[in-house]
């Protein structure tokens, strides 16, 4: 998909020919793409929201461990 796009073609050209409504993920899906190859730098890849949720998770669980008698 992300190729189709790059060559010319639009989300919402290929999400009419798949009968589908995915013009937004598709859309997404290029950009997450760009985002990872360093062509965007206007948010995070999936993988760095998983990296800042790991904190969080850990800080949870040592407040529930904290709480434990």
């Amino acid at each position: 998909m992300i190729e189709l796009v790059r060559a010319g073609r639009t989300a919402e050209e290929l999400s009419r020919e798949l009968e589908s409504s995915a013009a937004q993920a598709i859309g997404n899906w290029v950009t997450e793409a760009e985002r990872r190859e360093g062509r965007r730098s206007d948010g995070l890849t999936t993988g760095d929201r998983g990296e800042l949720k790991r904190p969080r998770r850990d800080v949870q669980i040592l407040r529930q461990e904290k709480e434990i008698p």
